[in-house]
């Protein structure tokens, strides 16, 4: 388990990461991408796309701009265009994700395809982990066996402190505990990895699910106790209903010691160091030195706990739940990480109830899909090295980095033509941008799997060992120097992403496509699209987290209180506008939750449009497709948007996702923004204008 503290352009590395990047069936959510019939279909239909770089076809020039810009660009395509059986959502990334798993596909299937493969091989192992997972003949017949050694292990649990000590072992090898531990680095002191502890232990997405009394989270839980239900009567476990209700009860008193979203994405109460002989105090009662030994981790001084309270809660939980429902928690939740490993039943079964009833995907995605995402998962640089010789050329990166220094400064400009900053803070927020790291396309090290074993009839082992060369990886970096060659993204995701104890902004080569980035565009669209990207990643440096890291990745106070003052009213601001924006009649956006995603968004199309116009060095930009620059430039950023998500999902997404819907990141920052105002002519009395004192610009 790794938590990492960074912002997403489209997902976050932190709790299970359900933003836009949906996670694969076989870990508990569902996406997956379908060749679509309708119009802009894939990125090659975008591809096909004016000079310009805009798809005129997406428009709906019923809509006016200045009532709905965001439904005027794609207004055609969302009425046109309908969610895959097999997905619950569609739009411009998930196209980008479609193309990214066919040209990954074709790698793997011309490796598969090799006979006599040198075991140990890079090539043997995606070949094996393939086969492995497409075996469903084997896995049929194998059943429930994988696991039964691990349940062996939890029959075996005697006392306390030997759940306290299957706890750790069971983390490693990927089965669920109600700890997560991680190593990372130290966000105090930039030069050190610290062990960390992050609360967990749930099956439903957000401890919400657990306690609202609103009639679709009513029946949730029961679709979940009946799901537990299933799955133990599949596994040929005893009382099965029984075992599930005390599962819900159990969950439910360790949700209640949950902190909320919100509360779990600030830096400043998440960061708690103790000191190992004080974690008795902080918990009494449970054997910590047996939890850590089994980690590998009960040498180091300290250890940062992110969330105190919930660990205080949950000794007393551990304290007074008998052992005997403690051991169907372990079971339950051996059996649900492994679900999508296991025979087409358990993951059929699986698939029902976190895909279909609490996503509403419709059907299954095919097995080949999901067999390319389990690839990518365990063994990702291996594809991705070859991912990046096919499909990102020098030129590319070349004009990324470019695009990256021109946005660094228009940003730096930014700074200086503040007028509620004093020139202190000005010259400290200059010296961390001057710092950020950028990398682009792949990584300049690439990932050793030389460690770990895959079999072609042993999926369940392959995961396990997966889990265990990850874990090692991690321990070998306490007490060594920081490695910042590492990249926490596959070059092949769709995605990019800022880590504020890094101060790196992040850019895989499978982003670097149509609609975001598109070499045979005009410089207006790609600083729409990949430019307020950019721009994205930075703002997320100063935004209400990041601004609480320097330059060396250090959370320090570099603001002085005035300023401090200043960013937090702003920050309120963004927040009360981002509460106004209703996704359902009965649901709104959550403006706290999503502050540092609407803070990025803001400032990178804010940035991205101030480097546009310094890149013209004073002259006019062209008329292209019957657009002036400007008209582009708007476009090209309201287009990087386009989705369609199905309404279950959307709903899980409000309440777990630190993203604003895809409709509210166009619109929420382009009416703060005057030089949109003057570009499209927007006044009072239209839906989209906001009067000039209630616009927030931050950066």
């Amino acid at each position: 388990m790794r938590k990492i503290l960074i912002g997403g352009l489209c997902a976050t590395m932190i709790a299970g990461l359900a933003a836009c990047n949906d996670k694969q069936t076989e870990t508990k959510t569902a996406e997956a991408a379908k060749p679509q019939t309708t119009q802009t279909a894939t990125a090659a239909a975008v591809s096909k796309a004016l000079g310009s770089g805009i798809d005129f076809a997406n428009f709906d020039k019923s809509v006016r701009p200045q009532d709905d810009f965001y439904s005027y660009v794609n207004g055609t395509w969302i009425k046109n265009t309908e969610i895959p059986a097999d997905r619950t959502s569609t739009g411009a990334f998930y196209d980008l994700r479609e193309k990214s798993r066919d040209d990954i596909k074709a790698i793997i299937e011309e490796v598969a395809a090799q006979k006599d493969l040198k075991a140990g091989t890079d090539e043997q192992k995606v070949a094996d982990l393939y086969r492995a997972f497409m075996d469903t003949t084997t896995l049929n017949k194998l059943g429930i066996d994988p696991l039964k050694p691990e349940l062996a292990k939890i029959d075996a649990i005697g006392n306390k402190d030997q759940l306290m000590a299957y706890f750790g072992s069971s983390q490693i090898i990927g089965g669920g505990t109600p700890m997560a531990f991680y190593v990372d680095v130290d966000a105090k002191d930039s030069t050190r990895y610290a062990t960390h502890i992050w609360q967990y232990g749930l099956s439903l997405p957000e401890k919400d699910y657990y306690f609202n009394d609103a009639e679709r989270f009513v029946k949730i839980r029961e679709a979940f106790v009946e799901h537990m239900r299933k799955m133990f009567k599949l596994a040929g476990f005893e009382q099965p209903r029984k075992s599930a209700e005390a599962i819900m009860k159990l969950e439910t008193a360790i949700a209640k010691d949950h902190w909320d979203v919100v509360a779990s994405r600030d830096s400043t109460k998440t960061y708690n160091k103790y000191a190992l002989k004080d974690l008795a105090e902080l918990a009494p009662g449970v054997d910590w030195n047996a939890y850590l030994a089994a980690l590998g981790a009960d040498k180091q001084a300290d250890i940062i706990i992110n969330q105190p309270s919930y660990v205080t809660g949950l000794a007393k939980i551990i304290n007074d739940t008998d052992l005997a429902t403690w051991k169907t928690y372990l079971r339950w939740h051996l059996l649900t990480s492994f679900a999508g490993d296991l025979g087409e039943a358990f993951d059929q079964e699986n698939f029902d109830f976190y895909s279909r009833i609490l996503n509403g995907q419709e059907e299954q995605q095919p097995r080949w899909k999901r067999g390319v995402s389990k690839v990518n998962s365990l063994l990702g640089e291996v594809v991705g090295k070859v991912y990046v010789k096919r499909h990102f050329t020098p030129e590319a990166k070349a004009r990324m980095e470019q695009l990256v220094e021109n946005l660094r400064q228009a940003y730096a400009d930014s700074v200086d033509e503040l007028d509620w900053m004093t020139p202190e803070t000005k010259a400290a927020a200059k010296a961390k941008l001057a710092k950020f790291n950028p990398k682009i396309g792949y990584p300049n090290k690439w990932e050793d799997y030389s460690q770990l074993t895959i079999s072609a009839t042993d999926l369940v082992g392959d995961e396990m060992r997966a889990g265990e060369v990850e874990h090692q990886k991690d321990l070998k970096k306490l007490n060594s120097p920081i490695d910042r060659d590492e990249w926490h993204m596959t070059p092949q995701t769709v995605n990019a992403y800022y880590n504020p104890t890094m101060n790196e902004i992040v850019f895989p080569a499978a982003i670097l496509q149509p609609p975001f980035f598109n070499m045979e565009a005009d410089d207006a669209v790609n600083y729409g699209g990949i430019g307020a990207v950019i721009g994205h990643e930075m703002g997320h440096g100063f935004d209400d987290q990041g601004a609480k890291f320097d330059g060396d990745g250090n959370m320090r106070d570099w603001w002085t209180q005035k300023d401090l003052d200043a960013f937090h009213a702003k920050t309120k601001a963004l927040v009360a506008q981002y509460n106004g924006y209703y996704v359902f009649p009965d649901l709104h956006v959550n403006g706290e939750l999503t502050l540092g995603e609407n803070i990025g968004d803001l400032s990178g199309v804010t940035i991205a449009y101030k480097a546009y116009k310094k890149s013209l060095e004073g002259k006019e930009a062209p008329v292209i497709d019957g657009l002036s620059g400007d008209q582009r430039f708007f476009i090209g950023f309201a287009q990087i948007w386009r989705a369609k998500v199905k309404e279950e999902a959307l709903r899980n997404r409000v309440a777990t996702d630190p993203h604003s819907p895809a409709k509210f990141r166009a619109i929420g920052s382009l009416e703060n923004m005057p030089q949109f105002y003057a570009t499209f002519d927007v006044k009072p009395g239209d839906a989209m204008y906001l009067e000039p004192a209630n616009r927030v610009k931050i950066w």
